[in-house]
């Protein structure tokens, strides 16, 4: 049946709004964890918070629903065999713009609580890198690899390696 032309346009301005607002909702989801690996990354709360994955599931299911909303056979045939043009084009479109964000907000998001995660069980100092994770992922986890090593390779008796090798005894 096709619906008469005044009604396709706001059904399709009803689908942008929630898209609109998952987008929303999704970029202010994920400030609080950001806050609490960097300002509190000691605090129980923090830490019990960054353990579980509550931080993860609501993004993830709202990436699988823009996904799902998303994918159409010519972005899915795009996806099959991608070129540079066909995913510029692919990106082009609002909702897939969207659901590549949340993409970006949920693996960056778990980089940066790798990082975080890995400088509470070895004393790494992860402060930087996890600002930069909340910015550019790759870039977060290259300073962290990077401090990691200067760690390892400058400061060998350094506390947090002694705070690792007490807790592995326990």
């Amino acid at each position: 049946m096709d619906y008469p032309k005044v009604i396709a346009p706001s059904c399709s301005n009803l689908y942008m709004m929630i898209i609109t607002q998952i987008f929303n909702i999704a970029n202010l989801f994920i400030l609080p964890f950001w806050i609490l690996m960097i300002f509190l990354p000691k605090w129980k709360v923090t830490q019990q918070v960054m353990k579980s994955y509550i931080p993860f599931t609501p993004l993830a299911a709202a990436y699988i629903y823009l996904f799902i909303a998303s994918i159409t056979p010519e972005n899915a045939q795009a996806l099959s065999n991608p070129q540079l043009t066909d995913i510029a084009r692919f990106f082009g479109d609002e909702a897939t713009a969207a659901t590549g964000w949340i993409h970006f907000l949920v693996m960056d998001l778990f980089v940066g609580r790798y990082i975080y995660l890995e400088g509470q069980k070895t004393g790494t100092w992860t402060v930087h890198s996890i600002a930069l994770c909340l910015f550019a992922g790759p870039m977060g986890l290259l300073s962290h690899i990077i401090t990691y090593w200067l760690t390892q390779k400058f400061l060998p008796s350094t506390q947090g390696d002694s705070l690792a090798k007490d807790t592995a005894n326990l």
